[in-house]
């Protein structure tokens, strides 16, 4: 089950497209659904996370992070409830509001419409995050999550946000220190074909989908065998 889904989800194909080597795609997607409804998914995810995290000498829990958010086309069968138009970009899609530490691992998404403005909606997945992760301090922004929500997560959450700021006088692409951490984070989900766009009808199985996409990208990290001593 767990080679199927990794499968649907690293190639991008329908469901009903599942190759005969695997259970039959109802199974699949059976199983797929009760994972995402009991949060087992992301209780995996977290797990593998916590195993890459103290592989690379880190701790298991997080104290410092990033936030941002992508805008991603959604398809056909996306309903007008659960996508909206970006005005920067100009096109009716989803956005993708993603909370990662400083590995660029992921901590936590949340997937609306593009018309929900970050500010609005970075306040839940910082909740979530914040509540899952005790020894969370710090998490870095974009110029997008200033006002509000900043002096929000202070009070509630006891939660800085520090906003990087692109100077005014900087021209053409710069690399700005800690948001980098997220857009690398962005890159890998793009590799996975499955979530080039959105191809989910509900918001919570294209958040399933983020998940199983850094299930796969850990999953390969752990399993790379350890250099041998000269």
């Amino acid at each position: 089950m767990l080679d199927a889904i990794r499968y649907l989800v690293d190639n991008g194909i329908k469901w009903r497209a599942m190759p005969a080597d695997f259970p039959p795609w109802d199974r699949v997607y059976a199983f797929f659904r009760r994972w995402r409804e009991n949060a087992l998914v992301k209780e995996f995810h977290d797990r593998l996370r916590g195993r890459v995290r103290e592989k690379l000498g880190r701790d298991a829990e997080p104290t410092a992070g990033v936030i941002d958010s992508q805008s991603v086309k959604a398809d056909a069968v996306v309903g007008a409830d659960s996508r909206g138009f970006d005005g920067g970009k100009l096109v009716n899609v989803r956005k993708r509001h993603v909370v990662v530490d400083t590995l660029g691992l992921l901590l936590g998404v949340m997937v609306t419409a593009a018309d929900v403005g970050d500010r609005t909606a970075g306040q839940d997945p910082l909740v979530q995050v914040a509540d899952a992760h005790h020894r969370l301090a710090l998490v870095w922004a974009d110029g997008g999550y200033t006002g509000s929500l900043v002096e929000y997560c202070l009070a509630t959450l006891a939660l800085v946000v520090a906003i990087v700021k692109r100077s005014d006088d900087q021209k053409g692409f710069v690399v700005l220190p800690k948001r980098w951490i997220v857009e690398r984070l962005f890159a890998h989900l793009m590799r996975t074909r499955r979530l080039v766009r959105d191809f989910e009808r509900r918001t919570s199985s294209a958040e399933a989908i983020v998940y199983w996409s850094m299930i796969l990208l850990m999953t390969r990290r752990l399993a790379r065998s350890r250099p041998q001593p000269a």
